[in-house]
């Protein structure tokens, strides 16, 4: 899966939090990202910038749905849990007993996963931050990685509460 795939299925909530988080607490990357995306559809970004704010978020939305921004998508994805979850990613990490900064940054990606650990790291993270959310870290987490990983491609698949709406 592609992140523009990503964006097309996720449940919109998410998409809106991100943007509503990048609005009040991280300005530049909010104007950067809107900024980007007109563009990408050869608009002036104060176009974009007219709209409610509700209206520009629909929109970024569903321009992040085209295969073009896929970059744009997955670094907002990216800085968007490394800013605004970093409790989620690190408890995530420190589940897979995956060394990092503290920040949820590392080094060297895991070559695989236990099974049951990444079941019960991922049963801890939709308990604490809800399926939603989960499911878009754990999906973006597993596009890290060309093949992705086994084990987490078979939770993504299997457990109905990471399935993806589309």
């Amino acid at each position: 899966m592609y992140c523009y795939e990503l964006y097309q299925k996720i449940n919109p909530q998410v998409v809106k939090d991100m943007f509503l988080y990048f609005r009040e607490e991280e300005r530049d990357i909010y104007k950067t990202a809107i900024k980007s995306l007109a563009e990408s559809k050869k608009l002036r970004p104060a176009f974009v910038q007219k709209k409610s704010v509700a209206d520009q978020i629909e929109w970024a939305h569903k321009t992040l749905k085209i295969k073009s921004n896929n970059m744009v998508g997955e670094h907002l994805f990216q800085v968007f849990f490394l800013k605004a979850h970093t409790d989620m990613l690190v408890d995530f990490l420190d589940e897979q007993d995956i060394k990092h900064d503290g920040q949820g940054q590392i080094d060297e990606l895991p070559e695989a996963f236990e099974p049951e650990a990444l079941k019960r790291a991922s049963d801890k993270l939709i308990e604490t931050y809800g399926a939603d959310l989960t499911s878009a870290y754990l999906h973006l987490f597993q596009m890290q990685r060309t093949d992705g990983w086994e084990a987490l491609g078979d939770l993504l698949e299997n457990d109905e509460r990471l399935k993806l709406e589309a």
